[in-house]
């Protein structure tokens, strides 16, 4: 394996990491419209908290694909040919929800907006969750052959380790997005989602607890990895405890950092269990793996030389945009 081999390989789990740490907090706005939200100036103000960021929040996914294709061809084509039905809902679910935030300005009835305030609701649910179960039933290994065609069945995709995972990726991104309302709003919204947050936290740590149960038993990590595998599960209810306790201390910020670092935490664990491969098969000898997986030696120099053109602008516009919506807005 090579160092740009490896470098794309992290960088991939970079940008991932950036997308569920801004797209984690956008989903879990989404989920809230219909239910931290009360009355209609509530859920205008929610939407708002995100007005500004959601669309470019999503540019990390497209990034993290693009990058993904270019650096990695053949991981890109067994995950999304292997994952197609599961990544085509998950492309309805972000085309329901993006649509959603520009109809339901356009509707002059209760009943438009009751029902684009839905579709924002559960495209948010849905893509966090299906995400959460792709990556899961990635890691735990798939049905693929010695020419990195993957031919799964249903409970490939859909099992307890897979569930449980979308399950848990989906109440940190809720968790995250609560920690954001608080940062960005005013008032009984605020106050509203410190309260939603306390006993949630609770239930997020025993989901971590069967989480990691699940993940001992469902994959090699513990078996390969054990001691990084250990130290990032110990990181990631760390994490959960300072989130925990910025919620109970009304520590908005620390809230708001641990449970994004949470999410980021998550990817991080993922990856590192599957280093040095790209893929896990059932069988072992058909893993796909980083040194055979990626483009060539040219290829990869010509992306780092753009990446490192690129990234740094990319980086002061989030930044900039940020700091320009920063206020907060009265609920």
């Amino acid at each position: 394996m090579s160092n740009l081999q490896l470098l794309w390989f992290v960088l991939v789990g970079v940008l991932f990491s950036g997308f569920f740490f801004l797209e984690g907090f956008d989903f879990g706005v989404g989920m809230t419209i219909k239910s931290l939200a009360q009355t209609r100036a509530e859920r205008d103000v929610v939407i708002h908290t995100i007005g500004p960021h959601w669309d470019a929040n999503e540019v990390w996914l497209i990034t993290a694909g693009g990058a993904m294709f270019a650096s990695f061809p053949m991981w890109y084509a067994t995950l999304f040919s292997g994952f197609y039905l599961i990544l085509l809902l998950i492309l309805v679910a972000l085309i329901m929800r993006g649509v959603s935030f520009e109809f339901r300005s356009r509707m002059e009835s209760d009943a438009g907006r009751n029902f684009w305030e839905w579709a924002a609701a559960i495209g948010s649910f849905l893509a966090a969750f299906l995400f959460g179960m792709m990556f899961t039933a990635m890691v735990k290994g798939m049905p693929i052959d010695a020419h990195g065609d993957m031919t799964a069945h249903f409970t490939d995709y859909v099992n307890l380790f897979s569930i449980v995972g979308g399950v848990a990726v989906t109440l940190l991104c809720y968790l995250h997005g609560l920690n954001f309302i608080r940062l960005k709003t005013t008032g009984t919204l605020r106050a509203r989602a410190l309260q939603w947050a306390k006993p949630l936290y609770w239930v997020l740590f025993a989901g971590e607890v069967v989480f990691a149960i699940l993940l001992y038993f469902n994959t090699d990590f513990f078996t390969k990895k054990p001691i990084s595998t250990l130290i990032l599960v110990v990181a990631l209810v760390v994490l959960t405890c300072l989130a925990t306790w910025g919620v109970y201390g009304n520590h908005e910020w620390l809230s708001f950092i641990s449970s994004g670092l949470s999410l980021i935490g998550v990817v991080v664990l993922l990856f590192n269990g599957l280093f040095p491969r790209v893929m896990v098969a059932n069988n072992a000898v058909n893993s796909i793996l980083i040194k055979n997986a990626s483009n060539s030696p040219y290829t990869l120099h010509l992306m780092t030389v753009i990446a490192l053109s690129v990234l740094p602008i990319m980086l002061v516009y989030f930044i900039w945009s940020y700091w320009v919506f920063y206020k907060r807005l009265a609920s």
